[in-house]
């Protein structure tokens, strides 16, 4: 086993490869900026290593800072949790170059996967299927145009090179698709520095699952089950569960099959995670992205499979077995996530300001990630991600029913947070029936 990592991230994913590390006898290593200095996970690391400033780009971003923390350290490895370098694919090459274990999949797998037309033409030759789009960057609105008559309408315009909904709008006609170029274009070279569009078929009434994937030493690819992601604001997930109530048996089956045979074809290597588009109207899927790293919702995948990902990402990085035997797979029971965020309820907007209570539930079948304690600041300089509600039941209704009481006994003091927009989704006869989509939200917030 390796002897030490650096977890080259913050707040709950910080804290939870930390909590893996410490029970397998590693030595773990905190990096922080200075808005965090106060914040658990770097009381709970072993060594924690102040980095720069609170922008992330002079310091979680800082490759050259977070490298430099490793050699003075020591470390051995280094895990990127989500989010800032997980799936940048320079830097993966960067940390094996220092002769560090990089604790994720191999940098040519992250670089075919990052741009999302290359991704869509690879899935397409290894026999996943895909949604009728575009094979190359879109150059302006007049091949827009041209494209979408090809396609048909609606179409959904993304960002190629984007991720968490940046840079992704759909458009119903004319007229929008070409505002909605514009707008998705400029949006798309300020934030990933790439101009690349993306065009696909929109598929009005569609629910968002994905599959947890596991890409072994050996070349072997499992599939941990699924994970419907349907609920979503601005394209980007508030809640996930297991297993999708909106799949059956046999879909289910083929969309693992996909899984795997999306992970063989780029020889992938460590958890990662494929995403798939369902037409909830002719029940089919079709594939959306693959993240190359461990996903916000790993939870649910653990509470149902009993696997603690975290550590077969450490075992796969070292050369080692993974600690589970691959034909035992047999996920059961019902598990759900509800991110907790310090935002405003109605609108979604961002609440920073300082934690004046906190009080996390507890109980059967109740799991709480969190980053934050009461007292601690939360600044506008990162995801508002506060905490991640887990909850696990025999079946669907005993989760829901766990739920409801565990975000009643969840006390966040101090700003504002989606607490109750999860008491009233938990609520929802469209939630409750299991019968719902990635337009939910805007039904339940209109």
């Amino acid at each position: 086993m390796l002897e030490s990592v650096l977890v080259a991230n913050r707040g709950e994913i910080a804290r939870r490869v930390i909590k893996t590390a410490r029970r397998l006898g590693v030595r773990s290593v905190a990096v922080y900026s200075e808005a965090d200095a106060g914040l658990p996970f770097v009381r709970e690391a072993d060594v924690a290593v102040p980095i720069g400033p609170a922008p992330p780009g002079s310091s979680y971003l800082d490759q050259a800072a977070v490298l430099d923390a490793a050699r003075k350290t020591g470390a051995e490895a280094l895990h990127p949790g989500y989010g800032f370098l997980a799936e940048n694919a320079e830097f993966a090459a960067a940390v094996l170059a220092a002769g560090l274990t990089w604790i994720g999949p191999r940098p040519a797998a992250m670089e075919q996967m990052a741009d999302k037309i290359n991704a869509r033409n690879l899935m397409e030759q290894a026999g996943v299927p895909v949604s009728a789009g575009t094979r190359q960057p879109v150059a302006d609105v007049a091949a827009a145009l041209a494209a979408a008559e090809r396609i048909g309408y609606p179409v959904m315009i993304k960002a190629s090179a984007g991720g968490g909904g940046i840079g992704m709008s759909a458009a119903a006609d004319p007229a929008q698709l070409a505002a909605g170029f514009e707008t998705a274009r400029s949006r798309a070279e300020r934030f990933f520095s790439s101009p690349d569009i993306l065009l696909e078929r929109f598929v009005p009434r569609a629910r968002h699952v994905e599959v947890q994937i596991l890409g072994l030493a050996d070349g072997q690819v499992l599939a941990l089950g699924e994970r419907d992601c349907s609920v979503q604001r601005r394209h980007q997930k508030v809640a996930e569960e297991t297993p999708s109530p909106g799949i059956d048996s046999q879909l289910r089956e083929r969309m693992l099959a996909a899984a795997v045979r999306a992970g063989q074809a780029v020889d992938y290597l460590g958890a990662g995670t494929v995403e798939f588009l369902v037409d909830t109207q002719v029940g089919d899927f079709k594939f959306l992205e693959m993240n190359t790293r461990l996903q916000v919702e790993h939870p649910v995948t653990e509470l149902v499979t009993g696997i603690d990902l975290v550590e077969q990402q450490f075992l796969i990085a070292e050369g080692a077995d993974i600690s589970f035997d691959p034909a035992s797979i047999t996920p059961s029971g019902h598990a759900l996530e509800l991110r907790i965020y310090a935002e405003d309820s109605r609108r979604f907007l961002p609440s920073p300001g300082t934690i004046s209570a906190w009080s996390e539930p507890a109980g059967p079948g109740v799991r709480v990630d969190s980053g934050y304690e009461s007292g601690n600041p939360v600044t506008p300089f990162y995801d508002p991600l506060l905490a991640k509600l887990c909850v696990y039941g025999a079946d669907r209704p005993q989760t829901l029913d766990r739920a409801r009481a565990a975000v009643a006994a969840f006390v966040v003091g101090g700003l504002k947070t989606n607490l109750e927009f999860h008491a009233d989704l938990l609520e929802s006869a469209e939630f409750i029936s299991g019968d719902y989509d990635t337009s939910l939200v805007s039904r339940l917030r209109p």
